[in-house]
């Protein structure tokens, strides 16, 4: 297969809330798109993104699933993410390798909590974005709150492009049934599951309605063109084309987002989101040219357009383990990727083979599938690495790059889990560095003094659902334990201390003296900074370097009250002390011996993880949540209440959380929901830490 023309390309991705219809738009896509002859049901498990059988058992997305099709004269790479918190590693990485993103909001909920994490994700990598609200056929459906909201709570700039015709389900007054678009001024009804799109006159009930909606639509566009601005001072006609042209350029840019709406359900609206797409959304060619660094020049900056007579580079941003060869998903940035080739992968200085290339169809990999090269923007499987891991890059073995790597967020929940028998060990071994390479939030380590190994990750639903994989696809007999929470330690203020080694190692007199400061920081990726600020006749000392390193090794330890992983400090060495007794093994006894000091004179600082709750419930269960909250040492951050229904976002510790979910149906008699993300991890209270004395 020849690749594919780079400005045809719409790499997108579909993200919002749990339960907003994600993977019922992609359905509706590939029905419309003639991709697939038969719209999947989520409810039935018929879905082709959701083919794990925990996600058809559960109805939710878990795994992010690739689809690929044709619409008009585009050509669509699209990936259908989870909207469950717990599995953001799947957006993350999604959205790291999209070059623009379909973001879905339910009518009735509107923005909700994993809605704003979402676009904070797009915001990030500055991914530009069309918006579909959805389920206007459902009770309590509101497209002008849903807007409003995203104005308020995503500090987005929604430019509305259709609306509603009638809302809600057809027994009340004034049902959905179709849409009004802005700019052709024309009201649309879809027939045919969405295949043919009835164009009507406006009625003259919304006439006016509509006039206002489309002034306001055009006002919004004279501030991004003074072609538009002209032509209205001089009331001349205005080409839906122009238009057209004025919203790409501007969604481009991250000054709008382009607003249609429907019922995915029915397919209503679908064939707007998907003209949308196509004229709306970027081609790899509208994205900004990759930048990366050059190991082999001293990380000089290195810079790669979506051409393919450039050098290739591409990310791996996914891989799906297998016994006859891991299935790795690259993102194509720059030249043309091509089968039996060789590849470097810089991260870790390794030649990787690239022996098959794959066009990626949901989580399989189809015979037919398989292509001989790929070029500028194209999203493909490969087979044939072995080195490499999520978010490395590979690259020309002639021309290196490395491109930023994907930053995952920390777990907060571990569980012990122990083979029933010692032959199941090295299996449950291999099975665990297996899951470890396909999801970068889950992690396992053996505990040493147990003997149990400590599987990690994003919250009860990720380790149950890694759990039953265990047990049902590999078939591991294993024993497991309660969830319990991931703390973390740290120090209560800043200290500076000398750390000395004088004494007698293997017969020879030992000396050194390390002066470091210890002091409460937060980086921005989690990791604990070691700095030099030794003054410049000391810092080319030759026991400089193994100090450091002693130190860096330190922080990986655990702390003074748990034992827990450290957290949110930095280490500065300020000044050393040497002679002619001196050497590697001195500087790092020296060196172990300030730690401690400065982890004991800090004052040891206990670190839980806290959590952004957010429960939706209808209000005559309100006092009961905020009553229960209380008793879970709960802070209530918000409450907005409407239709009958509170909303309250409410920032609690992990450790009060277990088992919420089922607590939330006893106190709303099922009628509530909730979800929650990570936020921040702060100080525990005395009683938390006490427990953990000796």
């Amino acid at each position: 297969m020849a690749t594919r023309k780079t400005d045809s390309l719409r790499n997108i991705g579909i993200i919002a809330h749990i339960d907003a219809g994600k993977t019922t738009v992609t359905e509706r896509m590939l029905f419309l798109s003639g991709a697939k002859h038969r719209v999947g049901m989520v409810d039935k498990g018929t879905t082709t993104t959701d083919d794990d059988p925990e996600e058809q058992e559960r109805g939710i997305t878990i795994y992010a699933a690739c689809v690929t099709f044709d619409w008009r004269d585009v050509h669509i790479n699209l990936l259908d993410t989870p909207g469950h918190v717990d599995f953001t590693a799947e957006v993350e990485r999604s959205l790291r390798v999209l070059d623009g993103a379909v973001v879905v909001f339910s009518a009735r909920e509107g923005v909700e909590a994993q809605s704003e994490t979402v676009w904070r994700q797009a915001n990030r990598y500055q991914v530009p974005r069309i918006a579909f609200i959805n389920k206007l056929d459902r009770e309590g459906a509101e497209f002008e709150r849903v807007v409003s909201e995203m104005k308020t709570r995503l500090r987005a700039d929604p430019l509305v492009l259709q609306i509603p015709v009638g809302q809600g389900p057809s027994h009340v007054n004034d049902p959905f049934r179709g849409v009004i678009d802005l700019i052709d001024q024309k009201m649309l009804q879809f027939a045919d599951e969405g295949k043919t799109i009835n164009e009507l006159p406006i009625p003259e009930e919304l006439q006016d309605v509509a006039e206002y909606e489309r002034a306001q639509l055009l006002e919004k566009l004279y501030t991004f063109s003074d072609e538009l601005t002209e032509l209205a001072l001089n009331e001349s006609p205005i080409s839906n084309e122009l238009i057209k042209n004025v919203i790409r350029k501007a969604t481009l840019a991250g000054q709008v987002q382009p607003v249609v709406c429907g019922s995915a359900l029915h397919g209503i609206g679908v064939q707007s989101v998907l003209n949308s797409v196509r004229d709306y959304l970027p081609s790899p060619f509208d994205r900004p040219p990759v930048r990366g660094t050059n190991p082999s020049k001293k990380d000089a900056v290195e810079v790669r357009k979506p051409d393919p007579k450039e050098p290739f580079c591409g990310l791996v941003f996914k891989i799906l383990p297998a016994k006859t060869g891991d299935l790795y998903w690259i993102r194509v940035y720059s030249g043309v990727l091509h089968a039996n080739s060789r590849a470097s992968c810089p991260a870790n200085d390794k030649k990787e083979n690239v022996a098959q290339l794959w066009q990626i169809n949901a989580t399989k990999k189809d015979r037919d599938g398989q292509i001989d090269e790929a070029g500028p923007g194209e999203i493909v499987g490969v087979i044939g690495p072995r080195y490499a891991v999520t978010g490395d890059t590979l690259c020309d073995t002639r021309s290196l790059i490395q491109l930023e790597q994907i930053k995952f967020p920390e777990t907060v929940i571990q569980m012990a889990i122990e083979p029933e028998t010692t032959a199941d060990r090295k299996k449950l071994s291999e099975v665990l560095e297996m899951l470890k390479r396909q999801d970068p939030t889950f992690n396992a380590r053996e505990n040493e003094e147990t003997g149990q190994t400590l599987i990690s990750g994003m919250g009860e639903l990720h380790l149950e659902v890694i759990r039953n994989r265990l047990l049902r696809d590999f078939k591991l007999n294993v024993k497991v334990h309660k969830p319990r929470v991931s703390y973390r330690e740290t120090i209560a203020s800043s200290v500076e201390v000398t750390g000395e080694c004088q004494r007698i190692v293997g017969g020879q007199q030992l000396f050194a003296k390390v002066k470091i400061r210890m002091e409460p920081f937060d980086s921005e990726d989690g990791t604990i900074p070691v700095l030099n600020r030794l003054t410049p006749e000391k810092i080319t000392v030759e026991f400089v370097g193994p100090m450091l390193e002693e130190l860096r090794a330190r922080t990986a330890g655990g702390g003074q009250i748990g034992n827990f992983p450290l957290s949110k400090m930095r280490i500065s060495v300020l000044d050393i002390e040497f002679n002619e007794q001196s050497n590697d093994v001195a500087f790092a006894i020296a060196a172990g011996d300030a730690f401690e000091k400065a982890l004991t004179q800090g004052g040891p600082v206990l670190l839980e993880p806290v959590m952004k709750l957010t429960v939706t419930t209808p209000d005559d269960f309100y006092g009961d949540f905020v009553g229960d909250l209380a008793q879970r040492r709960a802070r209530i951050a918000n409450t907005d209440s409407h239709s009958g229904i509170t909303v309250i976002e409410a920032h609690a510790p992990l450790a009060e959380l277990f088992g919420y979910s089922n607590a939330m149906r006893s106190l709303s008699q099922g009628r509530a929901g909730s979800s929650m993300e990570p936020l921040a991890y702060e100080p525990a209270p005395r009683q938390v830490v006490e427990s953990f004395a000796v």
